[in-house]
């Protein structure tokens, strides 16, 4: 037996899956129907106990643990299981799948990562987005006292997360030679803020070299060869990020053609001077559409995102210059902004994808374009 203690001391009982261990953190919950060892493995969601809203988990198993030719994992979002905690209705140990490897519960075993199914995740989704996502606690025990409930559970989101996540040293990644006989394209450095692995393979198959910089990484004293800026993805509340949000303000004042994704679409916006804020229970899943906004007006292109934050950006406070670019079409949350130049963009969402739609993959060829 397993049991979820929420906050609020709401309780939900199920069976224990994956490593037997007490753990902690703030539960959100995802929508997409496929994609857990990506989301699992999405630095993003550091901190984070992840319900799953589709009912059956496991069943396609999870792939191997390899790495590419690159260095870094072929075919996850990073080398490591960043959730704390998994919620499922149903779990599979039985798979099948080309690709897998093993069962998703021997692999939470072996990074000890706790799960718990049997749990009526509908219920708990409602009640996250009715009171908003809020903390909780795994524990491997049916007898729940009050005192247990009581415990205090430390918010991740007080914490920066993005330091624990970041790469510590500068690595550089150039495009394969059977690919780019002539050489890399272009060159960027990328704020490694929590980087998606499929970011790095979207640049790197687009014949870019990319410079995966730390958080921290100072830009004036750099001795890089770069076209562009990228800032990545990453976890927690932006406003932890001073460091990184300083090099941005110091790349747009050279004038450095600049794009972010995710948490890079929020860091931008404090860099600029703008703000951000706590959604009440994020936007996370694979089909979130978003309005493409042109001359200040919402119009009628639609594209499908990918999608994994719990912040974002206030567009009441846009600095002169500074346009919304795309809006959440389900609560015209800001989900992009662009400076009039057209040389500095970021976007909400993902459109490495990953799991997920790949409707705004094309965003990486507008960046080329300007570099």
């Amino acid at each position: 037996m397993a049991t979820l203690i929420l906050k609020d001391g709401t309780v939900f009982r199920g069976q224990s899956f994956g490593a037997a261990v007490d753990s902690d953190g703030e539960v959100v919950f995802n929508t997409g129907m496929a994609g857990y060892p990506e989301s699992m493995t999405d630095p993003s969601y550091r901190g984070q106990i992840l319900t799953f809203t589709y009912p059956l988990i496991g069943n396609y198993g999870v792939p191997s643990e390899e790495k590419n030719e690159y260095g870094f994992s072929k075919n996850y979002e990073s080398e490591d299981i960043h959730v704390r905690g998994i919620i499922v209705s149903s779990e599979s140990r039985d798979y099948s799948h080309f690709t897998a490897v093993s069962s998703l519960h021997e692999w939470m075993v072996h990074h000890k990562i706790p799960g718990i199914s049997g749990i009526d995740t509908r219920a708990l989704t409602k009640k996250l987005r009715e009171t908003g996502v809020m903390l909780g606690r795994i524990v491997q025990d049916d007898v729940i006292t009050n005192e247990l409930k009581a415990k205090l559970i430390e918010d991740p989101n007080e914490e920066n997360l993005v330091a624990e996540v970041s790469s510590r040293d500068v690595v550089t990644y150039e495009p394969r030679n059977e690919d780019f006989p002539m050489g890399s394209i272009k060159s960027i450095i990328a704020y490694d803020c929590g980087i998606k692995r499929n970011i790095l393979r979207s640049w790197l198959k687009r014949g870019v070299t990319v410079h995966r910089v730390p958080w921290d990484y100072d830009l004036a004293t750099s001795t890089l060869k770069y076209d562009g800026l990228f800032i990545s993805n990453g976890p927690g509340d932006p406003k932890k990020c001073d460091k990184t949000i300083e090099q941005i303000k110091w790349a747009l004042g050279k004038g450095i053609p600049t794009f972010g994704i995710c948490l890079g679409n929020q860091l931008l916006a404090l860099a600029i001077g703008g703000d951000t804020y706590k959604l009440k229970y994020g936007h996370r899943g694979v089909n979130q559409p978003c309005l493409l906004w042109e001359n200040g007006k919402p119009t009628k292109k639609c594209i499908i995102t990918s999608q994994n934050h719990g912040f974002a950006v206030d567009g009441t406070k846009l600095p002169v210059g500074w346009q919304t670019w795309f809006t959440n079409a389900n609560d015209e949350t800001i989900e992009g902004i662009r400076h009039e130049s057209g040389k500095f963009f970021s976007v909400q969402f993902h459109p490495e994808a990953t799991p997920g739609p790949e409707d705004a993959n094309y965003l990486f060829d507008e960046f080329l374009k300007i570099l």
